[in-house]
C-alpha cells in the first residue's frame, strides 16, 4: 500500500516545459528533491544542495500539486533525487497512471521503479554500476573540451538502446556549440541536447 505520508525535502514544483533531454518539448511536472553533495562547480541549483534548508512534503501533498495540474509527465530531479527511497512517491504517482522520469547523476542506487531513467553522470562523483545498467537516456553536459572523450569512455558501460546527447554548459554554449555541432556530425550516434527553456524563458 502507498505510503502517502512519506516525506521528502521538496525544494520546488512547477508545471512546465520539459527543455532539454530526450523528452524536449513535452509539458512536465518538476519534482525538485532538495539534498545533493555531488558539487558541481557549474551547477545552477546550488541552492538545491542543503536538504535541511527546504520543507519537507509528504507524498500526498506532491500527489496534489501534480493532479491539480493537466500533467501526464512527471520529472524527478534535483539536487541529487537518488539520495532518497523514491518508492513511495513513485507508486503514488503510478497509482494515477502518471509517467514518471528521473533525472540523476547516478551517484546512488534509485530506489523506485521510474518509467525513464536520465542519467546525466559528472566527474565529481562517479555514477554506481547499476546507473549505467537502467539509463534510457545518458546526457552528458560539456563543459570542457575534454568532455568529449570522457564521454566517449562513459558509452561502453551503457545499453545498446540507450540514447545519447551531449548538452553544452549554458554559460559556454556560445563558445563550445560550434565545436559541439561539428563533433555530432562525425560521430551520429550522439544527439545535441539545448536547455531549450532558458531560450523560452520558462522554468
Amino acid at each position: 500500500m502507498t505510503n502517502l505520508d512519506y516525506t521528502y525535502p521538496l525544494m520546488e514544483h512547477f508545471y512546465t516545459i520539459q527543455g532539454e533531454g530526450v523528452h524536449s518539448g513535452r509539458a512536465a511536472y518538476f519534482l525538485r528533491l532538495g539534498g545533493c553533495d555531488v558539487g558541481c562547480v557549474w551547477c545552477d541549483v546550488k541552492e538545491s544542495w542543503d536538504k535541511a534548508i527546504h520543507p519537507e512534503t509528504s507524498v500526498a501533498q506532491m500527489l496534489d500539486f501534480v493532479l491539480e495540474s493537466k500533467a501526464d509527465f512527471v520529472v524527478l530531479t534535483g539536487g541529487e533525487p537518488a539520495m532518497y527511497d523514491l518508492n513511495p512517491l513513485v507508486e503514488a504517482l503510478h497509482a494515477h497512471n502518471l509517467y514518471v522520469a528521473i533525472e540523476t547523476s547516478g551517484a546512488y542506487e534509485v530506489i523506485g521503479n521510474v518509467d525513464w531513467f536520465c542519467l546525466s553522470p559528472k566527474k565529481f562523483k562517479m555514477p554506481v554500476t547499476s546507473a549505467y545498467e537502467r539509463a534510457d537516456e545518458f546526457k552528458v553536459v560539456i563543459y570542457h573540451p575534454s568532455d568529449f572523450q570522457w564521454a566517449e569512455e562513459q558509452t561502453t558501460l551503457l545499453r545498446e538502446d540507450c540514447m545519447l546527447l551531449l548538452q553544452p554548459e549554458w554559460s559556454k554554449s556560445e563558445r563550445l556549440l560550434p565545436r559541439l555541432i561539428e563533433y555530432v556530425k562525425q560521430n551520429p550516434k550522439w544527439r545535441i541536447s539545448l536547455q531549450t527553456h532558458k531560450f523560452m524563458n520558462i522554468p
